[in-house]
Formats: structure tokens, sequence, C-alpha cells
């Protein structure tokens, strides 16, 4: 009998958030409490840098891009937000990491997660990923579902079915 496999990674698709990030600027441009604020969004790699008046705006902003995130399907859960801080012109500034790839610990949570549920599926840590496999498509598709359920701190996303 063949044996069955799929990953398990965490990653943030950097042009839906891109496309985001534009449809948020949009709303914010169109809408009237937002008229001659300083509010922007400044995408570095693996960080966003979100600015504004104060931090009222700020959290306001922040929740305008949400909403777009997952409209576009793109995971909140693997934002990470920084302090708030003074930035030039009377403007603040919040730093928001985004999460790529599954962390060691989160790893290991996940493989003792998968042990303890009985299913007989084989798990091992691949970098910043996790390889499952078995000989049922029906386990794996199990094990899917049993982390789904799971209250983890980081969004999953399951390729590479075979």
């Amino acid at each position: 009998m063949a044996e069955h496999s799929f990953d398990i990674v965490s990653k943030v698709d950097m042009q839906e958030l891109s496309n985001a990030i534009t449809q948020a600027e949009r709303e914010i441009d169109t809408r009237f409490d937002f008229k001659g604020t300083k509010t922007s969004f400044t995408l570095e790699k693996a960080d966003l840098v979100v600015v504004s008046d104060d931090e009222y705006k700020l959290k306001s902003v922040i929740d305008i891009l949400q909403s777009k995130m997952l409209k576009r399907g793109v995971p909140i859960k693997n934002m990470e937000f920084g302090k708030v801080e003074a930035a030039s012109m009377g403007t603040v500034r919040q730093k928001v990491k985004l999460k790529q790839g599954i962390e060691q610990d989160s790893s290991k949570k996940i493989n003792v997660l998968i042990r303890d549920s009985k299913i007989k599926v084989k798990s091992q840590i691949q970098g910043d990923s996790i390889r499952v496999t078995g000989k049922s498509l029906d386990d794996l598709q199990a094990v899917i579902a049993l982390l789904r359920g799971a209250d983890l701190q980081i969004d999953l996303q399951f390729n590479n079915f075979k």
C-alpha cells in the first residue's frame, strides 16, 4: 500500500498582502475621518510599518487593514505587533512582524499534538515546515481536522497532499 503525505506550513502570501494594503490605502483616502492625516503603510521584507497621526487613528488603520487581509485570505494570526512609538512630525508608528514558517517550539507542539491523538501517522520537522506521512488518506484528513480545531498561535496551511 502506498504512503501518502502532506506538508504543514505557515506562510503569508506577500502579493495578497500587498493587494490588501493597496485596498486599505484606497479606503483610507476616501474616508472623511482620515482626510488630511499622515497615514501610511511601508512593507520592508518581513516587517510592515504603519504610521498615523495618533494611537486612536493607528488602531483604526490596523482594523481596516486586517479586514482587507481577511477578505483576501491573508492570515492575521501571523502578525506580531510591536509597541507604538513616537515618529517624526507628531505621528506614531507601529511595526508589525509577519511570521513566515513554523518556529521550532510551535513545531514541537504540533508534533506532540499529532502523537497524542493516536492517529496512525508519522510527523517530522523539516526546517520551517512539518511533513506528515501515513498509509490512509482518512488518517491524514483526521490530522488536518485535528490541527484546524486546535488553538494554535499561528495560521497553518496544508500543502503537497499526495
